[in-house]
């Protein structure tokens, strides 16, 4: 009973410790390059110009996975009604796969749209 208690906090201190180890990892590299007189512009991520915006590229992956997903779900169904394959089997199977086909396909649109 008490294991259940002690997950949770166990899993928020984990959290704040990457959180915390990235920002003063970030932090002391930064204060060390302007010590040895770099530039601070280099700190601020640059737009390219023609670059698609990161939301763009957000909703476009995850609208096709989404896509893969309900798509693989119907031809799960057909598979297991029309062709008696196992729904354990039927299921998982085609959701990873047209789920993968979904992502890939995002990737691929989103480096054309990134060249344009």
């Amino acid at each position: 009973m008490g294991s259940e208690v002690i997950i949770i906090p166990i899993i928020f201190g984990v959290i704040f410790a990457i959180a915390y180890l990235y920002f003063s990892t970030r932090n002391k590299e930064r204060l060390a390059l302007i010590e040895k007189g770099a530039d601070a512009s280099i700190f601020v991520k640059g737009r390219r110009e023609g670059a698609a915006p990161f939301w763009k590229i957000i909703i476009l992956n995850i609208s096709l996975l989404l896509i893969g997903i309900g798509l693989a779900i119907f031809v799960a169904s057909i598979l297991v009604y029309n062709l008696g394959m196992d729904d354990e089997v039927a299921y998982p199977g085609t959701i990873f796969t047209l789920a993968g086909v979904g992502l890939l396909v995002g990737f691929t649109m989103t480096r054309r749209l990134e060249k344009q």
